[in-house]
């Protein structure tokens, strides 16, 4: 049987879908039925787009062996990319009640929370994770997310510099940081962050555009000017372009007026 499983495996590899789908049903067939070899025919099904059997074998998987988390990371990718969020919580719930040291499971859960607008939930699930793993980085990225969303930018932020101690020079984390401190009125703080995510990458356009709207906000109109400019010179739709464009020529004839 190790023979059969290792070929089926190397099909797979190669995305040789069907060739390893009848290799794993007839081991099925003979009687050599493992959680494994069903999750296995699951993941083929997925891949060829056939939602159905996929779903199907994975949950024939988890009859035979309810605490293989990977079973369960598999059938939530599928319900997550057909926006079934009650069958996914539903699952997840039950992955977590199994096998409760799984974190994986339990953030799993807390993203589907998230998309489901059930995001008190997603907080306790977050929170429970990073008493646990205190250095998860990515529980605290979601949980800055949540309480941005919830209008909680003080706590937003302190998550998301949390981030920054275990995952440094990531653009995103100091956009969104910026973005946090900007709505929580903390205007220097945000300014910094959007320069940083420039920084580390000069192509970043979003960073550009929220530093050269807080420049003009101050009245600094030579950096305002600076940072449109940049952003003009990136790739933004040709709209936007025209827009800005408009922005900065209203910008330098304000700027003689006042000379």
């Amino acid at each position: 049987m190790s023979n059969r499983i290792e070929q089926a495996l190397e099909a797979f590899k190669k995305q040789e879908y069907d060739t390893a789908l009848d290799i794993f049903c007839s081991l099925v067939e003979t009687g050599e039925e493992s959680a494994e070899i069903y999750n296995n025919i699951g993941l083929c099904y997925a891949n060829k787009g056939n939602f159905e059997k996929a779903e199907d074998n994975f949950l024939n998987a988890i009859k035979l062996n309810s605490k293989l988390p990977q079973i369960y990371v598999n059938l939530a990718d599928l319900y997550y990319k057909a926006h079934d969020y009650d069958s996914g919580i539903q699952l997840l719930s039950q992955g977590v009640y199994e096998m409760p040291d799984e974190m994986v499971l339990a953030h799993y859960l807390a993203r589907f929370y998230m998309e489901d607008a059930r995001l008190d939930l997603a907080i306790d699930e977050l929170e429970k994770i990073l008493e646990k793993q205190p250095e998860n980085y990515d529980a605290y990225y979601d949980l800055g997310k949540v309480h941005f969303e919830l209008g909680n930018y003080s706590i937003a932020a302190e998550n998301f510099e949390n981030v920054l101690e275990y995952k440094e020079n990531n653009e995103w984390i100091y956009y969104y940081l910026g973005q946090a401190y900007e709505a929580n009125d903390e205007v220097d703080k945000a300014l910094s962050n959007f320069l940083k995510a420039v920084t580390i990458n000069e192509t970043f356009h979003p960073a550009y555009k929220k530093a050269a709207i807080l420049f003009l906000a101050r009245g600094d109109y030579e950096d305002a000017i600076e940072y449109f400019e940049s952003y003009l010179q990136l790739n933004i739709p040709q709209e936007e372009k025209e827009n800005i464009t408009n922005l900065v020529e209203r910008i330098k004839k304000k700027q003689e007026h006042e000379q």
